[in-house]
């Protein structure tokens, strides 16, 4: 992944399978004579395009753990140095979320952003995690429709959503099987931790965003002696892997639109959507009743109502929910646009333009985790029917496209079983009030999970990723804080944001993109 396409990402988660005994910490670890723990990185510059300090190394590990002397996947690794020797604490991984997710380029971004006594204390380590990007990629060969992901429920319907399922699980077991099932977290990690032998390190720090935080999260369960100073931002709650995290989308996204819809009535003399926040909403379900009769001409781009309600994210951002939602009623009604719309702007917003065409690598390995780390995805498709029809009524805006089929309802059983959360884990955890992707709800369930982390919360604050993403963000210092020193806060922070900054004029893009990506990845 390039860098250009690095911030997005940033910004940028049945019935019970029989599955094979988990492997555990010493299982994992033993064979220390494998030869993936006896390789050594042959480092070299990434690109002559790039600085010098940005090197990048392949490592082979092992396609199965079980097999360490088996079938072998390539690993990408990249590293920046830490210019301050004196200073170096160890190594510090990076992750950027997903499933799916390119992260080597991490260090070069990083590196950039964190505060001398941080940088100074580390070699940043970045990769893609295995079947991402450099990483042995995957495909199941899917075309654009078949990546499609949000999909609303209607009965008449229902049956083309349970064939596009299953034509998805099926493609991916005939493009990729035996690659696809150990496309994992707890592999991922293992992965992790082969970085951390073959670096010479005894412990490895990390942070990691969105996905990322399940993925730090399960390598604490896993190799907790080997676990430093960690920071998992914008968290996932393992208890919701990974059919309840998608559903935690829906049952967040209510507050959200109701926090915007006073956020626009207290703009009603700008906007024109209502005095109240009643009449706001009555205004935007008009809207969507409408687009879903006729399609809306949107500047060429014809918006369904299905397409304006899977734009939920946006609703957690009211000062770019405003302007598009005005410009679409606007359109809808045959009006011109306000002075200073930016269109083109706006469209972004609803997540359906791309720089460039997407190749399936990052849906493939996206279903391959949220189908593979767990077995409980119900197995009868009645069972998504009945929670779709129910969750569209309960949660207006996106419930019916978050409990909707997936293919994980045709997916293979799982190798192992999902990581349990019971060891201690000193670790600490980042959350914006109004997150997206992974929701406060979501991230309060992380920290809970891990017994003896700490959670900063920063109160008021918007976005999908904390730590560096807003150089304005409370939670900052506490974040540097702590990875520079290793201490823990002695309790849990919550400090408060200052509010964001509303658009400079009707239309104007976000300062940080929206976690609205084209393919599944979004965790």
């Amino acid at each position: 992944m390039r860098l250009k396409r690095l911030a997005p990402l940033l910004a940028t988660a049945g019935l019970i399978a029989t599955t094979v005994p988990l492997l555990t910490t010493t299982q994992a670890a033993a064979a220390p004579a494998a030869d993936h723990l006896r390789q050594k990185p042959a480092w070299q510059r990434c690109s002559p395009e790039q600085p010098a300090s940005y090197e990048c190394a392949t490592l082979k590990v092992p396609l199965d753990y079980r097999r360490p002397d088996g079938r072998t996947i390539d690993i990408a690794i990249s590293r920046m140095k830490s210019e301050n020797p004196a200073k170096r604490h160890g190594v510090l991984l990076l992750n950027p979320g997903g499933p799916g997710g390119q992260g080597l380029d991490l260090p070069l971004l990083m590196g950039g952003l964190m505060p001398k006594e941080v940088r100074d204390g580390y070699d940043l380590i970045g990769f893609d995690p295995r079947g991402v990007g450099a990483s042995s990629p995957v495909t199941c060969g899917l075309n654009d429709a078949e990546q499609a992901f949000d999909r609303a429920y209607r009965p008449e319907t229902f049956p083309s959503d349970v064939a596009w399922a299953r034509t998805v699980a099926d493609k991916c077991r005939e493009k990729a099987g035996a690659v696809l099932a150990h496309i994992t977290t707890r592999n991922t990690a293992r992965d992790m931790d082969t970085i951390r032998a073959v670096l010479g390190e005894r412990r490895i720090s990390y942070l990691g965003y969105s996905y990322g935080t399940y993925l730090g999260a399960v390598y604490s369960q896993m190799y907790p002696e080997r676990t430093d100073r960690f920071v998992l931002d914008s968290g996932v709650d393992p208890q919701r892997v990974w059919r309840g995290m998608i559903q935690v989308w829906a049952t967040e996204a209510e507050p959200a639109f109701a926090r915007w819809t006073q956020w626009a009535a207290d703009r009603s003399a700008e906007f024109g959507l209502g005095d109240d926040p009643k009449a706001v909403s009555a205004t935007f379900w008009a809207l969507v009743e409408r687009a879903d009769r006729e399609p809306v001409d949107f500047e060429g781009t014809k918006v369904t109502g299905d397409m304006i309600r899977a734009a939920r994210a946006v609703f957690f951002y009211p000062a770019q929910a405003t302007p598009l939602v005005a410009a679409l009623k606007a359109a809808a009604e045959g009006r011109p646009q306000a002075a200073g719309t930016d269109v083109q702007a706006l469209k972004q917003l609803l997540g359906r333009t791309a720089e460039e065409p997407a190749t399936d690598n990052g849906t493939a390995a996206f279903w391959a985790v949220v189908c593979g780390d767990t077995g409980n995805w119900p197995r009868y498709t009645e069972q998504y029917e009945r929670d779709a029809a129910k969750d569209k009524v309960k949660y207006p805006l996106y419930g019916d496209f978050a409990s909707n089929i997936k293919p994980c309802a045709f997916w293979d059983r799982p190798v192992e079983s999902a990581t349990p959360m019971h060891k201690r884990a000193n670790v600490l955890t980042v959350q914006n009030e109004w997150d997206s992707q992974t929701p406060l709800t979501s991230g309060q369930g992380l920290h809970r999970a891990l017994k003896g982390s700490r959670m900063v919360l920063a109160a008021g604050g918007e976005g999908h990723g904390v730590y560096l993403f807003d150089p304005a963000s409370c939670a900052n210092a506490p974040v540097s804080a702590y990875l520079a020193t290793g201490r823990l806060p002695a309790q849990d922070v919550t400090c408060q944001n200052p509010p964001p900054a509303a658009a400079g004029e009707r239309g104007a893009a976000p300062v940080k993109p929206l976690p609205l990506p084209g393919a599944p990845g979004r965790f």
